[in-house]
């Protein structure tokens, strides 16, 4: 069948403000509908263009390259379609989309100018716009004299390569526009082309995109006065459908097969373009590379090493030789310069990660920090002389100053060359539903409800979510609202919601980027990134760097910073008795890689004694491993439960730094090297192809694996048994030179924390300072390693925690909630420069008020960082304003030129002088407990639960810190619940891990289904539950932990048990005194008022002892503020409750 009709405008989801057009869908419907060709058009951008070309050319399909362009002049904007003929005009249409975002964003529209067009036109068909484009405008503003000088400028540039595009999509004014667009095209002999702007693929998709279109623009569905730009016609519609449509103008059918013809765009892709190493004058760039590669391993030998020098200098010389032949010299010589700029600019640079660490070029050019002799880690796991691929060096900086290097990149090689690479974040499961129901005008709590019913898990979709959240299953099936909401939903889910910034790809470009890939950023942004993402880059030539931040690099640098003395974190001995010592403890929170409560696990079952098995710890914490059974290998037989085999006498050097256990895929390397006689080269593509599996692959690997084997005299049914193993648990292997590099760092961090306690853990607190909860964790680990962590405090606090000369932790300003780091400076400065600060008003009157204003010193107060001033919060509260005003005018009367009356005091006069405070006598500790907890996330100077103490006492067994006396035994404890996991089991079953402390300690507890599904619903973090369960042995944590029973929120356990209410009244000598008693008693009790529990009052004068039974009206429901407030109204010793 002869096509008629080809779609010259579709956007995809990468238009990201309108379409719900996923790329693979777009070219199936394309494929189903029988035509040869498709444009894509997306909205100023060429994001999906890689995509779309690789997909299209899968399914026999022509691909067009296209963009809609926004022409901004005098005020306007117009709309316009660019295609591409051929890659001269695809290189103007980078150009252009550029310029738009670099240098043409008017009120965060990317634009372009008609001088632009003039000077980009060549090589480009361009669509009109229809009734959005310049002439289309001019048609319906009635202004014929402008739409026809608008169509000659077109004409002049464009010539035969401009085209009225005509809609039909039941839009307003289409048909109007499209009359008189006919006209001009007859009187000026102009060819049409019609389009249908294509948004989605079926007509009922159109509600769908209704609801993205209202996401991206922060509206809602039912707003009668949105801008409603799309119809339910712009669907992919078949070439019958088209004719239909447009059988009074075949001839506009007919140019979109001809625009076609013309279009052609073929794409390289697969060849990388290297940038070039700028090189001193005279020299070559295999010379340059050698000298310097030599040079470095002169410095690196100098210091201790147990193999000969002829070693190291044998494999240098075949590194050199391989990476010289494939080309790779530059590329090695530029991660190597901008590693050398960071080290010399002291910003911490990582050992190494991935398979570079396995290149003794890589480690004497300074890019990696282990020796891969020592280590026995594999140059050509990293490059294969046998199969050429592009080296990848990813590289860890410290977080802070990971841009500084590549400014310092960018600088060198150019700003036009050298740009980060583009992410799209999509529509997630949870977010997609948050976003659908606001559009839909839902309530925010039930569309909460739903999201969080959603599992929250990686890679979670709401189909998934169905199968596993039974609850939700529920009301998609029983209520219409959840179930309209989910099925929109769907339809959106996974699609491109917006751009964002790879966190670490950067790309370098031999020449100016638009060579290989148009240009984006933000409106008001200067952080350039390609259109094309991480694959599309490379697949269009550009060669990525990896620059990525690591946090535990500031850490360690920090530290180090803190104990001074020299201390080279690059030269501690790797078999330090005291670091080992330390890592069987397993009490390795905050060591790098070995927090988690499995990586301690392991650890603990490990008990490592030597740095392979810190390197064999990262490589078996992994799901294919834990759950192969190597795990328990590897453990029983290094702690000699079991037996280890080497299956062949030659293969055991490579088994036994694992006892015997295939863990890392350079152990396959070298077996089939040493058993089998295979070069290194040829080793790699075994270790490939088992990865694969392919079965045909496999068979003639096994082959010649067996053949090699009997040719070096091994038997062949032992050749065959070590061949099966290693297919068997080559899928499990793990790369050596990554984990050994990591666990450099992992080494590094128990290390300090083993030798320099204090130091270590300031440095961990400082780098989390805005995560108050990890805050909290790491605090708690201080404690639990007996250290002591002062509170905050103005007069000694830095902003970051540091360490004071006792070896104590000064608490960091910057870590109390409200508190930024200009205002913590400034506070830090002052008191360096004029000393300590006497009171409040000091405080304000020596600094800027604009700096530290009301909103940073009541957090301040409520941290107990002013506690000094010896006035309790409430008043220093209670004070700030007044403080403020005199400071201020203590200012003013300065700038006057007025005499200060306190001037001429001498330092003790001036600390005599009384503050003049807005004195609060009463100070809720309740309160000021909370407050604590409000700006620190935990509580410093007391805790809530011990208001309730004495009462819990006849409701528990014991407190949580005497749990270990009681192992075995079925207990009732209390506590704060302090931290709430919910875990799905294997079974799909829902069970919840609760944290709960008292003053003593805090425990974790755990909650099987049939419990947790009873109560998960009354579980609220900060409130004070009683439990009961029996308590177990935690060898995981040294601790003990509680399986539940049954758990109760102590207001109802209250409610329950208790028999009365009871207030001793102190100073009481006549019955007066009581009656204004209960006056002042009874709006305090009123919101609690109607419950069964009596009030009973006692009282003792200087004549007789009294117990008065309160009626009725005083019988209230015993709930813990009514508690909290009349113990702070009588005293806590004068409230008990009666059980």
């Amino acid at each position: 069948m002869v096509q008629t009709f080809i779609h010259l405008k579709s956007h995809s989801e990468y238009s990201l403000v309108d379409s719900i057009v996923d790329i693979d869908t777009l070219i199936k419907a394309t494929a189903e509908n029988k035509m040869p060709a498709i444009a894509i058009t997306d909205r100023v951008n060429l994001f999906g263009l890689i995509k779309f070309y690789k997909k299209a050319l899968e399914y026999g399909i022509k691909p067009i390259f296209g963009a809609d362009l926004i022409l901004h002049e005098e005020k306007e904007f117009f709309l316009l379609t660019a295609l591409c003929k051929n890659k001269k005009g695809y290189a103007n249409l980078r150009e252009l989309i550029s310029k738009a975002y670099l240098q043409g964003q008017v009120n965060s529209i990317p634009t372009i100018t008609r001088e632009w067009l003039q000077t980009h036109c060549d090589g480009l068909i361009i669509l009109s716009g229809g009734r959005h484009g310049d002439i289309g405008k001019a048609i319906l503003s009635n202004d014929k004299k402008l739409a026809v000088a608008r169509f000659k400028w077109w004409q002049q540039y464009f010539s035969n390569d401009f085209y009225i595009e005509l809609q039909r999509t039941n839009r307003d004014d289409e048909e109007r526009y499209l009359q008189s667009a006919l006209k001009l095209a007859e009187k000026f002999i102009a060819p049409v082309v019609a389009t249908n702007d294509v948004r989605f693929i079926k007509s009922d998709d159109f509600d769908a995109h209704e609801a993205r279109v209202c996401i991206q623009s922060s509206r809602v569905l039912q707003d009668s006065k949105r801008p409603k730009n799309y119809s339910d016609q712009q669907y992919f519609k078949s070439s019958t459908e088209m004719e239909k449509l447009f059988s009074d103008i075949p001839e506009s059918l007919q140019n979109t097969i001809e625009i076609a013809k013309r279009c052609t765009v073929e794409l390289e892709l697969g060849q990388a373009f290297m940038p070039q190493f700028p090189l001193p004058a005279d020299v070559s760039l295999q010379k340059y590379f050698e000298d310097k590669a030599r040079e470095g391993l002169r410095e690196r030998l100098s210091h201790t090493h147990t193999h000969t020098d002829a070693e190291y200098k044998e494999r240098l010389n075949f590194e050199l030789n391989v990476i010289n032949n494939m080309g790779f010299s530059g590329y090695f010589l530029i991660v190597a310069d901008f590693i050398r700029w960071a080290k010399e600019n002291k910003i911490p640079v990582g050992p190494g990660r991935g398979s570079g660490a396995g290149s003794l070029v890589a480690y004497s050019l300074g890019i990696t920090g282990l020796d891969p002799i020592e280590h026995k880690l594999l140059f050509e796991r990293f490059l294969n002389p046998e199969r050429v691929s592009m080296p990848d060096f990813d590289v860890d900086f410290c977080m802070d100053n990971r841009d500084r290097v590549i400014d310092y990149v960018a600088d060198k090689y150019g700003r036009d060359a050298v740009s980060q690479i583009i992410t799209y974040g999509t529509m997630a499961a949870r977010a997609v539903v948050r976003d659908v129901g606001r559009v839909l005008s839902y309530p925010y709590g039930f569309v909460d409800k739903i999201a969080k019913l959603v599992p929250f898990e990686i890679g979670i979709t709401l189909e998934k979510a169905l199968t596993q959240e039974a609850e939700l299953a529920k009301l998609y099936k029983t209520d219409d609202e959840v179930r309209t909401l989910i099925d929109l939903a769907k339809k959106l889910e996974g699609l491109a919601r917006n751009a964002g910034k790879h966190a670490a790809g950067v790309v370098i470009s031999p020449t100016k980027l638009t060579d290989f890939t148009a240009l984006y950023c933000e409106a008001g942004s200067n952080h350039i990134v390609t259109q094309f993402d991480k694959d599309d880059a490379e697949a269009v030539g550009l060669v990525k760097f990896d620059f990525l931040g690591l946090r535990t690099l500031t850490i360690i640098q920090w530290a180090v910073d803190s104990i001074g003395g020299g201390l080279n974190i690059e030269q501690i001995p790797l078999d330090d008795p005291k670091t080992f010592a330390f890592l069987k403890t397993c009490a390795t929170t905050a060591v790098f890689q070995f927090e988690s409560r499995g990586m301690k696990d392991l650890i603990r079952r490990i008990q490592p004694d030597c740095f392979d098995d810190l390197t064999a710890i990262g490589a078996l914490y992994r799901p294919g491993p834990l759950e192969s059974g190597m795990v328990d290998d590897f453990i029983n037989r290094k702690q000699g439960r079991e037996k280890v085999h080497y299956f062949h006498p030659d293969i055991e050097p490579i088994l036994k730094p694992t006892y015997g256990v295939i863990l890392y895929q350079e152990q396959v390397m070298q077996i089939a090297q040493v058993l089998s006689g295979y070069s290194l080269g040829a080793a790699d593509l075994l270790r490939r192809a088992m990865g694969k599996k392919k079965p045909e692959e496999m068979a003639k690997q096994r082959d010649t694996f067996i053949s090699g084997a009997k040719n070096r005299g091994v038997d062949e049914k032992i050749a065959a048994h070590i061949f099966d193993i290693m297919e068997k648990f080559s899928g499990y292997g793990f790369n050596k030179s990554h984990s050994a590099a990591y666990a450099l760092i992992s080494y590094q961090t128990a290390y300090l924390k083993a030798h320099y306690p204090a130091e270590f853990m300031a440095a961990v607190l400082s780098s989390d300072m805005d995560h108050t909860e990890k805050v909290v964790g790491f605090y708690h680990e201080c404690q639990s390693m007996k250290l002591t962590v002062l509170k905050p405090n103005i007069n000694i606090s830095d902003y970051f925690f540091t360490v004071n000369n006792n070896g104590e932790i000064k608490y960091g300003l910057g870590a109390i909630k409200g508190v930024g780091e200009a205002a913590a400076l400034h506070i830090v400065n002052e008191r360096e420069k004029s000393g300590n600060y006497r009171d409040l008003f000091d405080f304000c009157e020596r600094l800027d008020m604009h700096k530290v204003s009301r909103r940073t010193i009541e957090p301040l107060i409520r941290s107990g960082a002013m506690d000094d001033f010896a006035v309790n919060r409430q008043t220093l509260l209670a004070s700030i304003d007044k403080a403020i005003k005199g400071a201020e005018q203590k200012k003013k009367s300065n700038s006057a030129g007025q005499t200060d009356l306190f001037g001429a005091l001498s330092q003790d006069e001036k600390n005599a002088n009384t503050p003049d405070y807005v004195l609060v006598s009463l100070e809720d500790a309740v309160e000021k407990l909370e407050g604590e907890k409000a700006v620190l996330g935990h509580y410093l100077s007391g805790h809530p639960i011990k208001i309730y103490e004495n009462e819990l006492s006849y409701l528990t067994t014991c407190q949580l810190g005497e749990l270990s006396n009681h192992l075995g035994k079925t207990v009732t404890v209390a506590g704060l619940l302090i931290g709430l996991r919910r875990v799905i089991t294997k079974q799909g079953k829902r069970m919840g891990i609760i944290t709960m402390e008292d003053r003593t300690g805090s425990v974790e507890m755990t909650l099987f289904s049939r419990v947790f599904d009873e109560v998960s619903a009354t579980l609220e973090k900060n409130q004070v539950f009683i439990v009961h369960g029996k308590v177990e042995e935690d060898s995981f944590n040294h601790n003990v932990r509680m399986l539940v029973e049954s758990i109760e929120h102590l207001d109802v356990k209250r409610s329950n048990l208790a028999k009365r209410l009871v207030i001793f009244m102190k100073n009481i000598t006549h019955e007066d005194q009581v009656n204004s008693f209960l006056e002042d008693l009874q709006p305090l009790i009123q919101p609690f008022s109607g419950g069964k529990c009596p009030m009973q009052l006692v009282y003792q004068s200087q004549d007789a002892k009294a117990k008065i039974q309160l009626g009725e009206n005083f019988s209230v429901h015993p709930k813990n503020n009514l508690i909290a407030q009349l113990k702070q109204l009588c005293g806590e010793e004068f409230v008990k409750v009666g059980y």
